[in-house]
Order: C-alpha cells, then structure tokens, then sequence
C-alpha cells in the first residue's frame, strides 16, 4: 500500500503503520486501514492487527498490552497480543501488534453486559490506575480544539465551562457499589461479535479502577439521551448484567451528562477532518444547550471512516 488516498484522517498515520512494521520485521505493504478514531486501527497481512495510538499516549499502550494478557489469565474474551510489547514511536506515540479476530460484526447490548459483569467482578491488578474524572478528558479534547473555525467561539466557551462544571461535580460524586476493574469505554462498538456467537471486549486502552457505574451509564445514555435503544433491550442488558440499574444511581445524572460530553466532543474532533460531520457536531451541541428540547434527542452516527457507519457515538 502507498499513502494515495485523499482521506486527511488517514495520511497522518501511514508513516507510523511503517514505522512500527519495521520495527519488528514486519511489511507495511498491503496494509488496510480498519477505523481511524483516537486510535488508528490497521490490519496486515497474515491476519495481524497494528494500533497505532494517538500522541502522548505511549503509556497506556503498554499498559493495555499488560490488561490484555491479565484478561486472557481471567478466561475473558479479548484481543490477544501478537507482539508482547508496545513500540515506541515519535511524538509520544505507540503501536501494539495483534492477532486479528475472527469475522464480526458490533456487539450486542447483551454481550456488553455478560462481558461488564464478568470484568466487574474481578479484583482490580496492580497494574491498573484509578480512573481519571472523564470530564476532564472531555476538557482536555476542547483545549487541543480552541482554535477549530467549525464551532463558534460562544459554543466553545459555554462548552469549557461546562465540563468545568462537570469535573467538579464528577469530584463530588458519592459512591454508589465498591469500584471494580472498569473499561472506561463500554458500549457495543468495543465489543465484537463473531458468527458463533462469541463476544470479545475491544480497546482495552482506558481499562482502570473505578465506578462500575461509569460502564453502565454508556449503554443507559442509549436509552435516555440518544433513543437508539428501546426499553425491552435496556431490560435485557440490565438482566444479563445482574440487575442492577444504574439509573437508580444517585450520581447517574452526572455520569450521563458527562458522557454525553464526551460523545459531543469526539463529534467535534471528527469534524475537524470531516465536515460533513459538522452539523451533527452542532446539533449535540445545541441539544447540551437546552435548544433542542428534552431528551431523547435524535443524535446521527458519526462514523470511524473509512469504513460503514457504526452504532452512535
């Protein structure tokens, strides 16, 4: 493969695909890019799967590396490490090698649960940090945003302040169950399912301690904020999980508008080298503001190009 398309999501990555491939003796040549989000994903010949993270994320590449091998010890169903280590690239950058999974397609809610459930229960490894407030990430991605010409600068600043806000009440938050090993990411698009049914946890990269609630919330928000998931299949997922509801949570409120935040600003990011995404950006935005009404709101896929559409995020 050469880097010919005209895809600006795309190009950035290519020289790390090949930097890393040599790395470890590999050729680039042939490689297909698979999603590229926050993490580019590239598949190779002889079935083997390069992550390229995004800057200044080394260390949670090779922390990930260490989860996956801790999760193959538990008997949970995860992507399995081609190459026992990360690759250091510039930038503070890294790739991790591995064996590529069989066809799949997204999960179901259903999957995410017996997975959440098995992962919840484990102890928590000493490898693992405590989750970071992800309001504060969500701050952090309109920081490297600022200077984005595609939403305006009134929509940027009540945006700042308000996960300000947010991480000060994420801060606050009273505990609900005793934290567990978390994803951080939990919903059915880390999660894939193979013909025979098998469901396999994805991008162990954000796994860490804290509230279990916070995995939950991502598949409630589906219900409550996007309305991409009806009742009955809520009840489902609430049922292979345990039983246990988040939105009797105390802190739910919160968690749900954080990670509606977060679901916001990753739209903005993708519109940067998207535009047409730029007006569903805006809409979440407006939907945060309070000028589309009450939830549920109707929020369109922003999509992982190159690629189909995936489930909403």
């Amino acid at each position: 493969m050469t880097s010919t398309t005209n895809d600006p999501a795309i190009q950035p990555t290519w020289p790390h695909v090949v930097t890393a491939c040599r790395a470890v003796g590999l050729n680039a040549a042939g490689a297909k890019p698979v999603r590229i989000a926050d993490n580019a994903i590239w598949t190779l010949p002889g079935a083997i799967i390069v992550r390229i993270t995004c800057p200044c994320r080394r260390a949670a590449a090779h922390r990930e590396i260490i989860t996956a091998r801790w999760l193959a010890d538990q008997a949970i169903p995860a992507p399995r490490p081609w190459l026992p280590m990360a690759v250091d690239l510039p930038e503070n950058r890294a790739a991790t090698f591995w064996h590529q999974l069989p066809d799949h397609t997204v999960g179901r809610c259903k999957d995410v649960a017996t997975l959440l459930r098995q992962l919840h229960r484990l102890p928590a490894p000493g490898h693992l940090p405590f989750l970071v407030n992800p309001a504060r990430e969500a701050r952090a991605r309109l920081e490297a945003d600022q200077r984005s010409v595609i939403i305006p600068i009134t929509d940027m600043t009540w945006l700042t302040s308000y996960a300000d806000d947010l991480a000060d009440a994420w801060d606050s938050l009273e505990d609900g169950v005793a934290h567990t090993p978390v994803h951080g990411d939990a919903w059915a698009g880390n999660v894939a399912r193979t013909a025979d049914g098998q469901a396999y946890l994805l991008d162990l990269d954000s796994v860490a301690v804290g509230p279990p609630e916070w995995d939950l919330t991502s598949t409630a928000v589906k219900v409550s904020t996007t309305g991409t998931l009806s009742l009955v299949e809520y009840e489902q997922f609430v049922s292979a999980y345990g039983g246990y509801d988040v939105r009797t949570y105390d802190g739910f409120e919160v968690m749900r508008r954080v990670r509606e935040l977060l679901m916001t600003t990753f739209a903005i990011q993708t519109a940067a080298d998207h535009p047409h995404t730029t007006d569903e950006a805006r809409h979440r935005i407006a939907c945060l503001r309070g000028l589309n009404g009450q939830r549920p709101w109707t929020w369109t896929a922003v999509p992982h190009p190159p690629g189909i559409p995936s489930p909403v995020v």
